[in-house]
């Protein structure tokens, strides 16, 4: 018997506690606000320069300037960590950062060595069953051979246009074949409503919680989830009766391929965020998308009965459905990685207190993902109208700008289609030979960015030559693209002032943030009914199915030809706009929703300070309302717990010397 102590290798971990402002927040009692203690979970996000979201998250913990925020980042890139943070306000009291983009090789190549025999054994049955639910085709174990759709395990169709394989071989142009729309998929939810889930779902969380127990009993899982016998237990999976379609094609290099993105998306199992210094400290957690961001919730939610709150503005799922039909990776490993996520994903929305989609088109995303329908709120991204006032105010006084430019602003890229823009704006010439094209955007990044540029260029200047009002005059183009901060459109604001209608022609959208925009700005749009787009505008826009030149171009004509319809639809938009996507409307339906949250799951301990008594106004009022307390789940023998009711050491803001 083996009875050499087992290595240990912890996974690299930045922790750093700062207050750049050196500011002190005032104590609660000052400020005369209930204090929430918030855990702020982001992935490639705040506070990073280049991170996503970022100005959502800073406008967020500015707004609520009554609570206190921890943030617990994930960084994506060495490019990411060296670019830098934005200056943090002193609503945030500690940050910890830890990357998900480093390797650790040795741990892969020896995984044998990293932990001792007992504790291989018990990684083994964890993973195992990790890797054969993420492997279970629509059936699950039992199931037949050829069960459920081809190379999938159920599908989501119907969403954005995407008719995307949920579970299977990929997304749009795999080999996988969407199911019925009513089919329950990988994550066996049958009805979008979260009430039943499937014995898959199960066992996908039961093996996730024992290898997150397990890695807080050996000090991390450094590179075991890549190691041989997590390449082999992939393997078993792949090859056992009722796995998908799909995945009994994998070979060596493929599992390779999934073992190494399973392991730097459950990087966050071995992070030390866990215990009473950390995410078990805070009142609730706030992921601010799913996946990897909100697995630190999870945790925090399984060892400290911490709530979970997840926000979504885009979908994480869909984005990873779409990005891996562009890859030419084997169908094998676009199987394995989409059902990975699939079921990673029902459990977040399956274990959250509540969930707030940007729109509803998330939402249906989240609801045939697993998540409850009575636990999904829509909140709106705020956005900041104060830059738009003006022109907002002009539009509505004075009647705006050229009553015969049309504008499109955004980021050049073939999912804006502007191809079927530029040919809808020949069929506008016929019938308003005056009528001008201003596109403001920059390329996408990447070469494929710059091509498409010149794509729309060129086709431009083939559909409109010169044009020209005489022999001696000179030619001039009525299509003209042109980048915000030029001295005709030095801001955005000024870019949408400059036509009297706002087209978007995209085929695939999100939140569609430049209309909105274009409504506090006061102007009337013509758009493709895409994304959330009908969501936003209301009845004060015009909508049209996407890749339909003549019908873009018939509500352009409509629009140009009816000035006093064009301008009670801008003011319309303007009034909606401020209503319902400002940046306060956003702040005061999270600080309701933190506040409710901490009401129906509070965890009652007392908040010590420096002298070792309690200290006031610790806790929102809500929490002291009677009922039942959520008490902490006992785990196994050997990590350290606080008790309910047992004192908390109050986290006291730092000097702005202090670092990492």
């Amino acid at each position: 018997m083996d009875n050499r102590p087992s290595r240990h290798r912890h996974v690299r971990i930045r922790s750093s506690r700062c207050e750049p402002s050196g500011q002190r927040r005032l104590p609660t009692g000052e400020i005369g606000g209930a204090l929430v203690r918030i855990g702020l979970l982001t992935e490639g996000g705040y506070p990073y320069v280049n991170g996503d979201a970022k100005l959502w998250c800073d406008r967020l913990v500015r707004g609520l300037g009554q609570h206190e925020f921890d943030l617990y980042a994930l960084s994506r890139s060495r490019q990411q960590e060296d670019e830098g943070w934005v200056p943090l306000p002193p609503q945030i009291s500690r940050v910890r950062t830890a990357p998900l983009w480093t390797a650790d090789d040795e741990g892969a190549a020896h995984g044998r060595g990293v932990h001792g025999r007992r504790a291989r054994r018990r990684f083994a049955e964890c993973f195992g069953e990790l890797a054969a639910a993420v492997c279970a085709g629509p059936g699950g174990r039992n199931a037949p051979d050829g069960s459920g759709a081809s190379g999938g395990a159920g599908a989501v169709a119907g969403f954005g246009g995407a008719g995307t394989v949920f579970g299977g071989a990929g997304a749009v142009g795999g080999p996988g074949v969407a199911g019925e729309a009513g089919e329950a998929g990988a994550s066996g939810v049958s009805d979008g409503s979260g009430a039943s889930f499937g014995p898959e779902a199960d066992r996908f969380a039961t093996a996730l919680y024992g290898l997150a127990e397990l890695a807080r009993d050996e000090g991390g899982l450094a590179g075991t989830l890549r190691s041989e016998a997590a390449v082999r237990a992939w393997e078993r999976a792949c090859r056992a009766p009722g796995a998908l379609r799909a995945a009994r094609t994998a070979r060596v290099p493929d599992l390779l391929s999934v073992a190494a993105h399973v392991d730097r998306s459950l990087r966050p199992l071995s992070l030390d965020w866990y215990g009473d210094d950390g995410l078990g400290a805070v009142d609730l957690c706030h992921a601010t998308a799913g996946g990897s961001a909100a697995l630190p919730g999870l945790l925090a939610r399984h060892f400290a009965s911490v709530p979970l709150l997840v926000t979504e503005y885009g979908v994480p799922l869909r984005a990873h459905y779409l990005a891996s039909s562009a890859t030419e990776e084997a169908p094998a490993v676009r199987a394995l990685r989409a059902a990975f996520h699939g079921r990673l994903a029902t459990e977040v929305y399956r274990r959250a207190a509540l969930i707030t989609p940007g729109n509803t088109h998330a939402r249906r995303w989240q609801e045939r993902c697993g998540a409850d329908r009575a636990r999904v709120r829509t909140v709106y991204p705020g956005m900041e109208a104060s830059r738009f006032a003006e022109v907002g105010e002009r539009a509505e006084h004075a009647g705006g700008a050229d009553p015969d430019t049309l504008v499109w602003v955004g980021r050049v890229e073939p999912s804006k289609d502007l191809v079927s823009l530029l040919h809808s704006f020949a069929e506008i010439r016929k019938e308003r030979p005056k009528t001008r094209l201003r596109i403001f955007g920059a390329p996408a990044e990447g070469p494929d960015g710059a091509l498409y540029l010149a794509h729309c260029k060129a086709l431009a200047a083939h559909l409109f030559p010169d044009e020209a009002e005489g022999a001696h005059a000179v030619g001039d183009n009525p299509v003209s693209f042109e980048e915000i901060g030029g001295p005709e459109a030095p801001g955005i604001a000024e870019a949408y002032a400059s036509g009297a209608l706002v087209v978007l022609s995209s085929v695939v959208e999100g939140f569609p943030i430049s209309l909105v925009e274009a409504m506090f700005c006061g102007r009337a749009t013509v758009s493709t009914d895409v994304g959330a787009v009908v969501e936003v505008i209301g009845g004060t826009g015009l909508v049209v199915p996407p890749r339909n030149p003549r019908a873009l171009a018939e509500a352009c004509v409509a629009l140009l030809r009816d000035p006093e319809r064009r301008a009670r639809l801008g003011a319309a938009a303007r009034e909606r706009a401020l209503e319902l996507f400002t940046v306060e409307q956003n702040v005061e339906a999270f600080h309701g929703i933190y506040l409710e949250i901490v009401s129906h799951s509070p965890i009652r301990r007392i908040v010590l300070d420096d002298a070792g008594e309690p200290l006031p106004f610790a806790v929102p009022a809500e929490a002291h309302v009677p009922g039942r307390w959520t008490e902490a789940r006992l785990v196994a023998a050997g990590w350290t717990r606080r008790a309910p009711g047992a004192p908390v050491r109050a986290t006291l803001p730092m000097t702005a010397g202090e670092g990492a």
